[in-house]
């Protein structure tokens, strides 16, 4: 890819986040983090394992960015069950990596892509609800 086309992506992903929501900001980096796994696996076939390396390592540090993200407050069991999902795919990479192994980087995608599934289908109205309830509790322990 030309420096033209990537620094053309990287300013138009930079807009993306300067005016996204909470909500399309982890969308952004599920996605990324889907990108980069699926250049790992590329580098695996092709035994380029610096390439594989990078991308893993960027791959892991988003998904623990999704982590440290989730607010534990909220809907106990299933942000522990998310957490819980999210260490499991940092562990699960660091073996692919360990082990060159394709399989394992697509396990990681095929559960990331079940939960950026269900997120891209939260309805509008529920982000703002949630977005509104995020609000008012930050509000109300300022007060306190």
């Amino acid at each position: 890819m030309s420096y033209g086309i990537k620094a053309y992506k990287a300013v138009g992903v930079k807009d993306d986040l300067a005016v996204a929501d909470p909500h399309r900001v982890i969308q952004l980096l599920m996605q990324g983090a889907l990108e980069n796994m699926a250049k790992a696996k590329g580098f695996i076939e092709r035994k380029d394992y610096s390439g594989k390396s990078t991308t893993l390592s960027k791959a892991m540090a988003i998904i623990n960015s999704l982590q440290s993200s989730i607010d534990m407050n909220v809907s106990g069991e299933i942000s522990n069950n998310l957490h819980s999902l999210y260490g499991f795919m940092h562990e699960h990479l660091i073996v692919a990596s360990r082990e060159m192994s394709i399989e394992k980087v697509q396990e990681v995608m095929d559960i990331l892509l079940t939960i950026k599934s269900a997120w891209d289908q939260i309805p509008v109205a529920d982000r703002e609800a949630a977005y509104s309830m995020r609000a008012k509790n930050t509000q109300e322990v300022g007060v306190a």
